[in-house]
């Protein structure tokens, strides 16, 4: 790759990221109505497996030792299983898509807290005003969302889901930058097929309707969530430092509160788009080199 491509993917891959996690929530919110939240997980798990197994035969990576299998199963139970767990249960407990979002959002608050102490990382008083600017503005979008459902569990399923993608892009810097993306990754939902599996036999009824919305949301979430936002994350998780990569995680609230008005009705009003300004601007504020 020349400099003008580097250039190029170092400008678009975290537009297209933020993009593309944020679809996450609103393709959940069609799965869940068809589907039990683990079993649903465990089926689009096993079908990103087959799909990733096809990729690793045809580009035959090197595949990690003992120890980076072990890494890549803890960072896939962290990065794909209590997190995208948390966030299907918070959904199929009547969490409106967007207000879903809200915890994990704040994750830039306890990634910048957790790497200044663990890999090392400087964060900067302005830095540290960025952060603030983004939690402001999270709070601003989703400030009069319905908190309707069966709340407490939803709200508790959110709270695992922040603990767990914080933790997971942190253990993936610190221990599996260096295991080719392709055999990790495999790897990694190997792991969490089994995860979810156990899941669902042990908690859920293992209801599946397959309607036609619950098959064209499951196939986007498989290969343009699993795969693609996925593989961004990590690519940007071995190219910048994690405090930048988490301060992504503020526009997420926003772009998927402005799905969810599109798409379900949700309520976007003056003080949730001057929210959105802020999240953009704490993006920029934390990136810049000062």
């Amino acid at each position: 790759m020349n400099h003008n491509q580097e250039a190029l993917t170092a400008r678009t891959a975290p537009i297209l990221f933020v993009l593309l996690w944020s679809t996450g929530f609103i393709g959940t919110k069609y799965v869940v109505n068809n589907a039990d939240p683990l079993t649903y997980l465990a089926i689009r798990m096993a079908i990103v497996v087959g799909l990733m197994a096809i990729i690793a035969a045809i580009a035959r990576p090197k595949w990690p030792d003992s120890t980076g299998i072990a890494h890549s199963a803890v960072a896939g139970i962290l990065v794909h299983g209590f997190y995208l767990g948390g966030t299907a249960i918070a959904i199929a407990h009547s969490i409106p898509a967007g207000l879903s979002a809200l915890i994990p959002g704040l994750q830039p608050i306890l990634t910048s807290t957790i790497a200044n102490r663990w890999l090392g990382e400087k964060v900067t008083p302005v830095q540290w005003a960025g952060f603030v600017l983004g939690l402001g503005g999270v709070v601003m979008i989703l400030h009069n969302r319905p908190m309707t459902g069966e709340a407490g569990l939803g709200w508790l399923a959110s709270v695992v889901s922040l603990i767990s993608i914080t933790l997971g892009t942190l253990y993936q810097r610190r221990y599996c930058n260096q295991i080719d993306w392709r055999s990790g990754n495999l790897v990694q939902y190997v792991s969490v097929t089994i995860f979810f599996a156990i899941g669902a036999f042990l908690f859920e009824d293992r209801v599946v309707h397959w309607t036609r919305e619950f098959m064209l949301a499951l196939g986007w979430l498989a290969v343009a969530l699993s795969i693609g936002s996925i593989g961004l994350l990590y690519w940007l998780i071995r190219h910048a430092a994690a405090t930048s990569v988490a301060s992504l995680f503020y526009l997420v609230p926003a772009v998927t509160a402005l799905m969810a008005y599109l798409l379900f009705g949700e309520k976007l009003d003056a003080l949730a788009i001057a929210g959105m300004g802020m999240c953009a601007a704490a993006v920029f504020v934390v990136n810049r080199r000062f």
